[in-house]
């Protein structure tokens, strides 16, 4: 199975600043091409790599490095498993959001609308719910909200009475009846960028996405060690907001805390003022850059 060139890959890996003895966290191994180039530049340091995806398992094994490790892991448990390889720092942390190109290219996972297929779209194929559990048992009001803050659909609400009233009549047995079925919502003229909005909110779901991006996001700042990198590429202003914030505040929603002294308690600091995006020569030879941000942040330092 063809991996991609993960987007902003020169630029995500040389974020990092890798020292040749660091300790560093690749996230969202998937295809382990950002592993492979970050363990290309370690001599005796080490790279963890997180994925919960059987087949980024698979792929992993291409690294035969004894400075690097594979982890089985949603990265949400980021903390807990350094624990268990005696990991109390790193040096950097990189994370690359969103489903990997590969996990789209394959029918059977329903994460794409190019194809027929079932509605899964779990990361973790082994576990937890799938998509067409979530449009058979969520309520209306689950479905209204889900579509309308994950997928930003402007007819959320007509989109969830669909389903409930659609449903009623038999199961979403697949990606084809499930377009079928909410075909009457789908703007005529832009059907994909609907139907990827739908898919989006969906998978977002599933994978309980944004409160895992959020429990990582805490966890790498406690782990890094002063002056160490945390490198993140996200792919739709949700992502973008929760790690804007965190960089900036420490925290998801409102302002930052300061001390007696006025000055601002949070752990990281952004290394560039504005996100990182594509060259035009990227956006050109690989269209899911489009939307891609690359944010860096900072540890502090115990004296800053």
């Amino acid at each position: 199975m063809e991996y991609h060139r993960p987007v902003l890959f020169e630029e995500s890996v040389d974020a990092l600043a890798i020292k040749p003895d660091g300790v560093y966290v690749d996230v969202t191994f998937g295809g382990g091409g950002h592993s492979s180039s970050i363990v290309s530049r370690l001599t005796t340091g080490k790279l963890y790599g997180f994925d919960q995806d059987k087949d980024a398992e698979e792929q992993s094994k291409k690294i035969a490095s004894p400075n690097f490790q594979f982890v089985r892991a949603n990265f949400r448990d980021l903390k807990k498993y350094l624990r268990l390889y005696r990991v109390k720092e790193v040096d950097g942390i990189l994370a690359d959001l969103g489903v990997s190109s590969h996990q789209f290219d394959v029918p059977e996972r329903g994460f794409s609308t190019r194809f027929e297929g079932p509605l899964d779209m779990r990361m973790n194929a082994e576990a937890g719910m799938t998509a067409e559990e979530v449009l058979e048992t969520y309520s209306e009001e689950q479905l209204h909200r889900m579509f309308g803050i994950y997928g930003e659909v402007k007819n959320a609400r007509t989109l969830a009475r669909t389903i409930v009233e659609k449903r009623a009549r038999g199961a979403f047995q697949s990606i084809g009846d499930f377009k079928k079925a909410i075909s009457s919502c789908t703007p005529k003229g832009k059907e994909n960028k609907y139907l990827a909005q739908v898919f989006q909110a969906l998978r977002i779901e599933v994978n309980d996405e944004m409160k895992a991006l959020e429990e990582m996001l805490e966890q790498a700042a406690e782990v890094l060690k002063p002056g160490g990198r945390l490198v993140v590429i996200s792919y739709h202003s949700l992502e973008d907001r929760l790690v804007k914030n965190f960089i900036a505040k420490g925290k998801f929603f409102g302002e930052v805390e300061k001390d007696l002294f006025g000055n601002e308690i949070k752990p990281l600091d952004a290394v560039t003022r504005k996100p990182i995006v594509p060259s035009e020569q990227e956006l050109l030879e690989n269209s899911r850059s489009r939307s891609a941000k690359l944010r860096i942040a900072e540890k502090r330092k115990l004296d800053d």
